[in-house]
C-alpha cells in the first residue's frame, strides 16, 4: 500500500456497468470498504449505480465530492476514462491517492489529469468477460498492470487480495494484448454467431445448434488447455482430408461471411497447426477465393 496507508484501502468505483457491478462485489467479499458508487446523473446510470450502491453498502454519488476513497477506480467505457478522469480532477486531492482504470488497450496516460493533481496512477485489466446477468469471480483471473511503481504496487495487493494473479505489460504492448483478449472471447463468440449461422443451412434452429454443440465446445477448451492447440487440433484439416475442405467451402458459398471465416481458419491452420497434404489444401483455399 501506499506509504501511511495503514489497512486495505477505501475504494470508490465509477461506473456501475457490468465491470464496476463484477469489481465492486469482489472487492468487497475480499474484506475491502466501497466508499462509493460513482455515476452519470442520467436516468440508467442512476439506476444501476443505485442498486450497486445498495448491494455493497456505499454512497451514491454523482461527483467524487464527499468521498473519502484511498483508490479510485474508473470502470467505464475506454473513450470516456480521460474524460471522467477530467470532470473530477478540478476538486480532486490527489496527493496520497491511488487512481486506477481497466482499459486493456490504453495505457495509465489517461489519467493524467489526476496524475498532475498528485494522484499515482495505473491501468489494472483483468482478462474476463463482463455480460449482464453474468458476474462471475475474479479468482484465477490474470491482471495486466502498468503504471507508476506506488500504484503499480497498491493495484499488485489488491489482486492479490481477490485472488487473481497480476503481471506488468510495458504500455507498449497493450493494444496488442487487448487483440489477443479480444481472440479469447468477443470474436470467439463471434464465431460461433457464424457457426449458428452454418448450423442453420444444416436444418438446425440457433437454440438447437447452441445445446448440441456444447459438448464438443468443452471438450475442445478442455482439450486446449491440457495439450495447447496443436494438441487440440482434430477433423479433416489434420488428417488432410482435401475432398472434405473442398466440400465445406462449396456448402458455405451462399453463406458469404462463413465461407470467409472458413477460409481465414483454414489458412491460419495450414501456417500454425499441424497439417497433412498442405499443398493440396491450399490449393483447394486458393481456388475458392
Amino acid at each position: 500500500m501506499l506509504p501511511g496507508m495503514a489497512g486495505k484501502p477505501r475504494i470508490a468505483i465509477v461506473g456501475a456497468g457490468n465491470l464496476g457491478t463484477a469489481l465492486a462485489v469482489s472487492l468487497m467479499r475480499a474484506g475491502y470498504i466501497i466508499d462509493a458508487i460513482v455515476v452519470r446523473k442520467g436516468s440508467k446510470s442512476r439506476d444501476d449505480g443505485k442498486k450497486l450502491a445498495k448491494q455493497v453498502r456505499a454512497q451514491l454519488l454523482f461527483a467524487l465530492e464527499g468521498s473519502e476513497a484511498d483508490v479510485v477506480w474508473f470502470c467505464v467505457p475506454d473513450a470516456e476514462i480521460a474524460r471522467a478522469a477530467r470532470s473530477v480532477s478540478a476538486k480532486f486531492r490527489g496527493k496520497g491517492k491511488i487512481a486506477l482504470h481497466s482499459s486493456g488497450a490504453i495505457s495509465s496516460d489517461e489519467l493524467n489529469s489526476l496524475r498532475e493533481k498528485g494522484a499515482v496512477v495505473a491501468s489494472v485489466h483483468p482478462l474476463m468477460t463482463f455480460v449482464r446477468g453474468s458476474r462471475p469471480p475474479l479468482t484465477g483471473v490474470s491482471f495486466a498492470i502498468e503504471g507508476d511503481a506506488k500504484a503499480v504496487r497498491a493495484a499488485r495487493e489488491i489482486v492479490n487480495d481477490l485472488g487473481g494473479h497480476a503481471y506488468t505489460i510495458r504500455k507498449k504492448d497493450k493494444a496488442a494484448y487487448h487483440a489477443w483478449g479480444a481472440f479469447t472471447s468477443p470474436l470467439f463468440t463471434a464465431l460461433l454467431a457464424t457457426s449458428e449461422q452454418v448450423a442453420g443451412l444444416a436444418g438446425m434452429k440457433r437454440i438447437e445448434a447452441r445445446v448440441r454443440s456444447m459438448p464438443i465446445l468443452l471438450q475442445t477448451l478442455a482439450n486446449y488447455a491440457s495439450f495447447g492447440a496443436p494438441g487440440a487440433f482434430s477433423g479433416p484439416i489434420v488428417r488432410g482430408d482435401v475432398e472434405t475442405v473442398r466440400r465445406h467451402l462449396e456448402a458455405l458459398r451462399s453463406l458469404a461471411p462463413a465461407h470467409d471465416a472458413y477460409a481465414a481458419l483454414v489458412g491460419s491452420a495450414l501456417r500454425y497447426l499441424p497439417v497433412k497434404k498442405r499443398s493440396a489444401i491450399k490449393k483447394v483455399l486458393d481456388s475458392s477465393h
